[in-house]
């Protein structure tokens, strides 16, 4: 799968005008002030995070880390930061890290956009599911797609995103960079629905790199549609609801947890920082379930607080963020302070 990677290349090449930056258009938005903790974890002597695409906290406060080193790794540290183990060291599935989530059982998963996998863990780190399959190496090296895709499969995945679950214990899988669909499963992962298809597309229920998911207390599975630069909310059988297009990019999505939830959105700056993309990109968007804005925070920067492009967040507590950057090869903790300003109003487009 490694010799895949050079593949995977030429693709990121191919396609960079896909990502293109987008200013948010939605003005007046209230800054949230902040406090960050930049290097609240602690490696041990001779290891070092790569870049860091991935990040997920569990019930007691531990953080996981899924990162691109020299090899794919997740790390696991304590409510104090401090590292306690490696998970899933020489694993199968793991090749191109780009998701992980951590269930309301503690369970944590991971989505491989290299491998084309996404894997169920236990706590303690045994497998429990897997969906999706690896290109065996037995078919040799893999092209890069040239020309229309293949027709997309209930269970085969082409470089997916991310995942997550509705209260019942069905599975959303956002699929993804080649796929431009979002798959629902059962709890024992059976096939019961997918929006979108192998085909890009820009009509609600449509996507066109589907980048990030997450589903809210309501059983809604928001997704970050990247390069139609917007939100979609979709139903529980996957029917649209409404996009939010003035939010800039649409990369990655948070929901944090409690009765009553957020809503965290990301107009992270691209890949590369291309020029002029720190004046116009870099923050996250709080917002009600109903897309009211009531604030952002946040900005570029080579060094915290600054972001070096946020690929995922983690929400579980709506006053502390922890974000995973690629480009610093960084995790930050972020302290959001309390504010009164007045919300706004994003613009969405209802079914």
């Amino acid at each position: 799968m490694k010799r895949c990677l050079a593949s995977f290349a030429v693709v990121i090449l191919l396609t960079v005008p896909a990502f293109a930056q987008r200013k948010a258009t939605i003005e007046n938005v209230p800054d949230i002030p902040f406090s960050t903790v930049p290097n609240f974890l602690k490696l041990p002597a001779g290891e070092y995070l790569g870049e860091s695409v991935a990040v997920a906290t569990n019930s007691k406060g531990h953080t996981f880390v899924y990162h691109r080193s020299a090899n794919t790794r997740l790390f696991e540290f304590d409510q104090d930061g401090n590292f306690l183990k490696e998970i899933g060291s020489g694993y199968y599935g793991f090749e191109f890290a780009h998701s992980v989530r951590v269930d309301k059982d503690d369970n944590i998963w991971t989505v491989d956009e290299g491998t084309n996998m996404v894997t169920k863990f236990s706590p303690d780190g045994k497998v429990l599911m897997v969906l999706g399959r690896r290109p065996p190496a037995v078919a040799g090296v893999l092209p890069a797609p040239a020309g229309p895709n293949q027709p997309a499969q209930k269970y085969i995945f082409c470089r997916p995103t991310d995942v997550g679950w509705d209260p019942q214990g069905n599975i959303f899988v956002s699929d993804g960079y080649c796929n431009n669909r979002v798959v629902k499963y059962d709890k024992n992962g059976r096939f019961l629905a997918q929006a979108g298809s192998e085909k890009p597309g820009k009509a609600l229920g449509e996507f066109e790199l589907p980048h990030g998911l997450q589903v809210d207390g309501q059983g809604n599975v928001w997704v970050a549609d990247r390069s139609n630069f917007r939100y979609q909310v979709l139903d529980n059988n996957l029917k649209p609801i409404r996009e939010i297009t003035n939010l800039g990019v649409g990369w990655t999505a948070c929901i944090s947890s409690g009765p009553h939830q957020y809503a965290f959105l990301s107009n992270s700056n691209p890949n590369g920082n291309m020029p002029g993309t720190w004046d116009i990109t870099g923050e996250i968007y709080k917002t009600e379930l109903d897309g009211t804005v009531l604030g952002k925070f946040g900005r570029p920067g080579k060094l915290a607080p600054g972001f070096q492009v946020v690929h995922m967040m983690d929400c579980r507590n709506p006053n502390e963020i922890v974000a995973g950057e690629i480009e610093s090869w960084r995790v930050q903790k972020l302290i959001l302070q309390p504010t009164t300003a007045k919300p706004k109003t994003a613009a969405s487009n209802a079914r």
